[in-house]
């Protein structure tokens, strides 16, 4: 017997919690199905030890801001990621508001945002990019300084037994946050729950059909008994981290070919030890190794997890051709398809540092990963930090008109021409700025009813459909509120 939906959303992470709670809040009336084929939701890129739970604001990745050739900095993107995570905050403090979140301490928590880099070249940088930061009204309260004793202030381990004359420079700001993915994945799936949307874990999808009405056919199996089974959806969303290249291919709709992903794994020194966490409350980020992939700027965070401190530093990237930590040892070759060979082909000839990169990262063995983390703290021991293995992260591979194929930092939505199906390829920042992806997703593929949508959406994020930036007013009084219901800096 073949089940019906409104609405199937594939994957039990943040951005279906995320697009399920805004469905059910705008048209409550949808018969909303979620399949996850784990055991329980957010075990895979949500999960608090497999990302980096910045709360991405732009406030301290430099690679949202890079140097260009004639030197100048364009603050254009890391205005743009701000303002997202902006929508994001308001919409978690209207579900807090609603008691369909819990206390907001248990997902998010005040955590200064930094970032530190060493030599007169990367201190040059940094100065310039806090010059372009420091009058955007959404920055406000950026500091800098290249004094030892204001940076020891705001982070004592990165100064303690650092080596004299050594140039150096820091930025720092109050407002920056530590979110805890997983635990607003759970609270978010919950509330659905109450409200009698299915959400289902143990069951993979293994297939997507068009039927002849313009519908979907879900084809699904339940991991524990095999019993397979089907469902048919008027829409369809594909938030299956790297497996949704998979089933979109799987669906037959053009738009997604020529795109490819290329898996990268990662690894995380963290320490407990309560003398070394006391002493560190921020989230530091610094550049990227070359050839590295953006996401894996090293940083030395703060994390607030169950209710427990600790640090990690990382990520160390690893490989394996799964695309998820629970994914199959074929899944990068099963994915070649005559449309997408040749991007993936010119990525794998573009980009030799990558490479590079991964071998040297994947020769290192504990001490050497210490010894990377003493670049941040020079008094890290080796006993002080256990190896955590952290999740898949699938980066973009897609066609692009003048190199053939491009390796792209970022998410991206690969929308079917109806907006009947609808898929989410690629990595950072997107858990801090699933809101905003997701507003995007919902007028890509219900043109029909977002202007009827909108007043509800108005309540639940008040600037939606405006920018803060250029209203200073308006960005403080947003700040102002949203700081007060969650409970963290402005």
């Amino acid at each position: 017997m073949t089940e019906t939906a409104d609405v199937v959303l594939i994957g039990g992470g943040i951005m279906s919690a995320t697009l399920g709670t805004l469905i059910s809040e705008l048209q409550p009336d949808w018969k909303i199905v979620v399949y996850e084929r784990l055991g329980e939701v957010a075990e895979e890129s949500s999960s608090a030890w497999n990302n980096a739970g910045t709360g991405h604001a732009a406030l301290c990745e430099l690679n949202y801001m890079p140097e260009a050739k004639d030197g100048t900095v364009d603050p254009a993107k890391a205005i743009s990621i701000n303002e997202q995570f902006q929508q994001s905050r308001q919409f978690w403090s209207s579900l807090v508001e609603a008691g369909v979140l819990d206390e907001p301490s248990t997902f998010i928590n005040s955590t200064p945002h930094m970032t530190f880099v060493r030599g007169e070249k990367d201190v040059a940088y940094l100065k310039k990019r806090y010059e372009a930061l420091k009058d955007q009204p959404l920055f406000a309260g950026i500091e800098y300084s290249e004094d030892s004793r204001v940076i020891n202030q705001w982070a004592p381990l990165l100064m303690d037994k650092r080596r004299a004359g050594e140039s150096f420079a820091a930025t720092r700001a109050p407002a920056g946050t530590d979110v805890d993915f997983g635990a607003l994945t759970r609270q978010m799936f919950a509330a659905l729950r109450e409200r009698g949307v299915e959400v289902i874990t143990n069951r993979e999808v293994r297939k997507l059909k068009r039927r002849p009405d313009g519908s979907w056919r879900v084809r699904w199996r339940d991991t524990v008994g095999r019993t397979p089974g089907a469902t048919d959806a008027k829409f369809v969303f594909v938030g299956a981290g790297g497996w949704a290249i998979k089933l979109l291919q799987s669906s037959g709709i053009p738009e997604i070919s020529g795109y490819g992903v290329f898996p990268i794994g990662g690894q995380w020194l963290k320490t407990s030890n309560p003398k070394i966490v006391a002493r560190h409350r921020a989230k530091v980020y610094s550049q990227a190794s070359v050839g590295a992939p953006p996401m894996s700027v090293p940083h030395l965070d703060t994390r607030v997890v169950d209710g427990e401190t600790s640090l990690l530093f990382g990520p160390f990237a690893t490989f394996s051709p799964k695309f998820l930590m629970n994914g199959s040892w074929f899944d990068l070759f099963a994915q070649v398809r005559p449309g997408n060979i040749l991007p993936m082909l010119k990525v794998a000839v573009d980009n030799p540092g990558l490479i590079k990169y991964l071998i040297g990262e994947l020769l290192k063995n504990h001490a050497k990963k210490v010894d990377s983390l003493r670049e941040f703290m020079p008094t890290a021991k080796d006993e002080d930090w256990e190896l955590l293995n952290a999740g898949q992260r699938a980066q973009v591979m897609k066609k692009d008109p003048k190199k053939v194929g491009v390796l792209q930092f970022g998410t991206e939505v690969v929308t079917g021409a109806d907006g009947s199906i609808a898929g989410l390829l690629g990595a950072s920042p997107g858990a801090s700025t699933a809101v905003s992806i997701m507003l995007g997703l919902l007028k890509t593929c219900f043109p029909d009813r977002i202007d009827e949508w909108e007043p509800r959406l108005r309540e639940l994020i008040p600037s939606y459909g405006e920018t803060l930036n250029p209203r200073p007013e308006a960005a403080d009084a947003v700040l102002e509120e949203t700081a007060e219901t969650l409970g963290i800096g402005r």
